[in-house]
């Protein structure tokens, strides 16, 4: 970790004010839904049977200091980051390059590539996609440089299930409200100011990128037609409802859209599709077996793991979803274009790709702004820069400076440093399964200090900060949409709707090697911005 940047901050807080702290923090998170359903091990054996509880989510006592520069880059980046990752999943071609490199050593990309050439070879029906990103960046101070600038370092881009939307904006509001009841301790010269907490509009910006998606599917399609809805894909038991929940609830009160939570395992007992050409899905719910909805919209918020899937029936309902008319988001596609490998290739030093890929958009002269944002990142294969990965990866000592990640998202899966050369030869000497993996170089963030409350504690220490900042896009993907007009003239892709949507801090102790809130190791937090 390099030198702090920062002013002295949090101050100290006596005993009496971190009482008063911590009963605000407590009794206006479960007031305002910063809350998450509490895990098995929170709770005595039996005493939830109804799945009534619910906890305080892990959150900072105070917000964190974020360099304002910073702050402001990487929300000027998102939209093109959008249009970047919209011509990834449009190009099937290069998709299919890369994907077929690793389906034999990663089974579980090459069936979410199943999926998709199942449905390439019956037909797409549904030509629009949303995609709900988040883009994921460390602060980076060379200690090698102490006259130099902190900048932002993209640690990956999420497509699929980018969650805590619904809680960012709610942490930042609580910041906001302890600030203004003076919860907080005074610091000389002053840290925390009215102007320091940037205004987080997440949750209204996200729940319209799904009303928006929504009313571009257009009228029921069904005769007679049906009501339409929205269903949000969960998994269950869900200890993030109150996350999602944060999205949904606008969405039928603001918008006037029925939305309906269904578990992925699920999907083939209360869903079908129409058997002709059209392909509408439709849902009925369990609690109201005689009613029938068409579905506008799927928003996975599960499917991003091979835990989700534990047998053929899971893929059979995956497969059942993206044949259908109903907008996805994420499509299969885009799903795929999220996975480490699509990081590497675009940020392998001297890689044309990022250049390649952007010409094709409205953003072709950010390139050098977004390749600014990547730390160096290498494949684990015979190539060159393979090759020279391979010999930093075993080595000792060069491996320190390096995390391990494989293709797939969630949490608790990325080998740091030292870890890593007993991790590769745990894989075997076949160096095909190697190739599931990806090299990228460590962060280096400047020292911060805050506290976590979390599980009923405080813990106090360094920390690190991940900001994740929001993006919607709607696009036309140029092959065929409802209706069957698979290649029609007229029917280009395009991108439709294209803006950033909020912001998301995660905070986790110096110690801890992975930053995700589900996952049980951060807390989600709020930027105190700061000029360094």
């Amino acid at each position: 970790m390099a030198a702090s940047v920062y002013p002295d901050f949090p101050p100290k807080t006596a005993p009496e004010q971190q009482k008063f702290l911590l009963a605000n923090i407590q009794d206006w998170s479960i007031l305002n839904g910063l809350a998450v359903r509490p895990s098995a091990t929170q709770i005595s054996a039996g005493s939830d049977l109804s799945g009534a509880l619910a906890a305080t989510a892990p959150v900072t006592l105070f917000p964190s200091l974020f360099p304002t520069t910073c702050f402001d880059e990487a929300r000027a980046l998102q939209k093109a980051y959008n249009e970047l990752y919209v011509a990834i999943a449009r190009d099937r071609d290069w998709m299919k390059q890369i994907v077929e490199r690793l389906i034999e050593v990663d089974d579980f990309i090459g069936q979410l590539w199943n999926v998709h050439l199942e449905v390439e070879k019956e037909g797409y029906v549904q030509n629009l996609s949303l995609g709900l990103f988040r883009s994921d960046y460390m602060i980076h101070k060379d200690p090698g440089t102490p006259d130099t600038k902190p900048t932002i370092k993209q640690v990956e881009f999420n497509t699929i299930a980018s969650s805590f939307g619904g809680l960012s904006t709610k942490v930042s509001k609580l910041h906001l409200y302890l600030n203004s009841i003076s919860a907080y301790p005074s610091s000389s010269p002053p840290v925390i100011t009215p102007t320091s907490f940037p205004t987080n509009p997440s949750i209204d910006s996200l729940s319209l990128g799904l009303s928006t998606a929504h009313r571009a599917y257009g009228p029921s399609k069904s005769s007679p037609s049906l009501p339409l809805c929205i269903l949000f894909i969960v998994t269950s038991p869900e200890p993030n409802i109150f996350d999602q929940l944060a999205l949904s609830t606008p969405l039928q009160t603001i918008y006037g859209i029925t939305t309906f939570r269904l578990a992925f395992s699920s999907i083939l007992d209360h869903t079908s599709v129409s058997a002709n050409k059209e392909r509408i899905l439709t849902y009925s719910p369990p609690h109201s077996p005689d009613m029938s909805y068409e579905v506008s919209l799927i928003y996975f918020r599960a499917g991003y793991s091979p835990d989700h899937y534990p047998s053929s029936t899971s893929w059979h309902a995956r497969l059942q979803i993206e044949r259908s008319a109903a907008i996805k988001c994420p499509s299969i596609l885009t799903h795929l274009a999220g996975s480490k490998k699509i990081q590497q290739e675009l940020a392998t030093p001297n890689s044309p790709h990022l250049a390649n890929l952007l010409s094709r958009t409205s953003s072709s002269d950010m390139v050098d702004r977004i390749r600014s944002t990547f730390a160096a990142i290498y494949p684990l294969d015979s190539t060159p820069e393979g090759e020279h990965a391979i010999r930093l990866a075993t080595d000792a000592k060069l491996c320190e400076g390096y995390v391990l990640k494989p293709q797939r998202e969630g949490g608790g899966n990325n080998v740091y440093g030292s870890k890593i050369p007993a991790f590769l030869r745990g894989l075997g000497d076949d160096q095909q399964k190697w190739r599931s993996h990806i090299l990228m170089e460590l962060i280096k963030p400047p020292t911060l200090r805050n506290s976590i409350f979390r599980n009923g504690k405080v813990q106090s220490g360094e920390v690190m900060g991940e900001l994740g900042v929001y993006g919607v896009c709607l696009w036309r993907n140029g092959y065929g949409e409802a209706g069957g007009n698979e290649g029609v003239e007229g029917h280009d892709g395009e991108v439709l709707k294209n803006w950033e949507a909020g912001f998301l801090l995660r905070t986790k102790g110096r110690e801890s090697e992975e930053g995700g809130v589900a996952a049980g190791f951060g807390a989600v937090d709020s930027p105190c911005l700061v000029d360094v």
